[in-house]
């Protein structure tokens, strides 16, 4: 094996076309010594695969641990080019997952420490508020539904009802027919800020980060990764191919997930991943203004929460995601024809809403373990999965890390740190 340099993270460009990726330098194999622990014989003590928020967010949490080596292998140039940059960038109550569930206790866990790390390292973010609105008594009895279940000592998320003048007060272009339930601890983030600190705080650690370097194979030594594991790697520049070994991996590749774990499983133990690619389309200029996120009364069974209204940190509206499934995760382009369904679904709580000024965005792929509703558990509900792999030595699985992922992030690593280390 080749050793591994170090490569020096840079902020990328931002534009409404390619979603905000960051990137860092790449750079070629060198052939520094690779640090090794002293108990070991592994090239290093972790191997996390995929470097979006969640992979950056654990490779920080275990570079920080003292007596090891942490490697971050991204198939892409730059980390976060996939799902952690194409989204909302909502920091998320956690109100819409059942108790008991990993989405609910891993996203209020997550909420506070992303608040707190936003807070102390300057990393652009605002609590907005959000409102459900009902339009309907059904939608009405939807919201009630939260309520009661955000009041549970288990899950004990704070949200209020906005009264009628209340509501007309602040937000006057916004319709609730029936009730408006507000979650105060509702926020937005710069989801790239937060992904340049977590690889910063990574690299200060001592993290070594591999770009452009694909995972073609994985081999539990000892038969069961006892002895560690063994990783193929490719580079993409130069086609080569080489081998690193670990005393652990973490699969956080994201949309590649399934595909890694289908690498060391056995055939019986397979899965399926399917895509949810979600449009988004922003609103350019004029009336109406809306200065709180909005988002329509939940439908339960269905893959996504409705068109919503999301804010960046500049104040402009956007409109998503829908939920459109699709055979490829490389499907990024905004489907023109949904606007007419996207302006249809967001005139029921902004009815002043000029579809003329709807412009198509972005687009985001969400890897989805099946075809299931998010809310309360309803019918079909597929939570993450954050395991140890029944059967393996040192291997922290991560399946179907959707919404609220980019919240969760900073969770999952405490997680995934307590099954390897307790």
């Amino acid at each position: 094996m080749q050793p591994w340099l170090r490569r020096a993270p840079a902020l990328g460009a931002r534009s409404p076309a390619t979603s905000n990726v960051l990137s860092a330098t790449r750079r070629g194999f060198s052939t520094v010594t690779t640090t090794r622990t002293s108990s070991s014989a592994s090239d290093f003590t972790h191997a996390v695969i995929g470097a979006g928020v969640v992979g950056l967010a654990v490779a920080r949490s275990l570079a920080a641990r003292a007596g090891g080596s942490t490697l971050l292998l991204e198939r892409h140039a730059a980390v976060g080019t996939e799902t952690s940059s194409r989204n909302s960038e909502v920091i998320h109550a956690g109100i819409y997952y059942g108790p008991g569930t990993l989405k609910t206790s891993l996203c209020t866990r997550g909420r506070e420490l992303l608040y707190a790390l936003c807070s102390s390292h300057g990393i652009p973010h605002r609590r907005t508020g959000k409102w459900i609105v009902a339009q309907n008594d059904a939608q009405l009895a939807a919201l009630e539904r939260l309520a009661a279940h955000c009041a549970r000592p288990d899950v004990d998320v704070p949200l209020r009802w906005v009264g009628r003048e209340e509501a007309a007060r602040r937000e006057p272009f916004v319709r609730a027919e029936k009730g408006v339930l507000e979650s105060p601890v509702t926020g937005i983030v710069d989801s790239h800020a937060l992904m340049l600190c977590l690889l910063g705080q990574f690299e200060d650690a001592g993290g070594t980060l591999a770009l452009s370097t694909a995972v073609e194979e994985i081999r539990p030594l000892g038969g069961d990764g006892s002895s560690g594991w063994s990783l193929a790697v490719r580079d993409a520049a130069t086609g080569e191919r080489s081998t690193v070994t670990a005393d652990t991996i973490v699969n956080a590749a994201g949309l590649g997930a399934v595909a890694v774990h289908n690498m060391i499983v056995p055939p019986d133990r397979r899965r399926d991943m399917f895509y949810a690619k979600g449009n988004y389309f922003s609103y350019t200029g004029g009336a109406p203004r809306v200065s709180t996120l909005v988002y329509p009364a939940p439908e339960p069974g269905h893959a996504g929460l409705g068109t919503h209204l999301t804010l960046d940190l500049a104040g402009r509206m956007r409109f998503g995601p829908d939920v459109e499934w699709v055979e490829s995760p490389d499907d990024l382009t905004v489907s023109e024809g949904r606007r007419e369904q996207t302006a249809a679904e967001v005139k029921k709580y902004l009815p002043g809403l000029d579809e003329e000024k709807l412009q198509p965005d972005y687009a985001g792929i969400r890897p989805k373990l099946g075809r299931q509703g998010a809310v309360l558990q309803g019918k079909g509900f597929v939570d993450f999965v954050v395991q140890k792999e029944e059967g393996y030595a040192g291997w922290v699985n991560l399946l179907g890390i959707e919404s609220p992922g980019l919240t969760s992030s900073l969770a999952i690593a405490e997680r995934v740190r307590e099954l390897l280390y307790g």
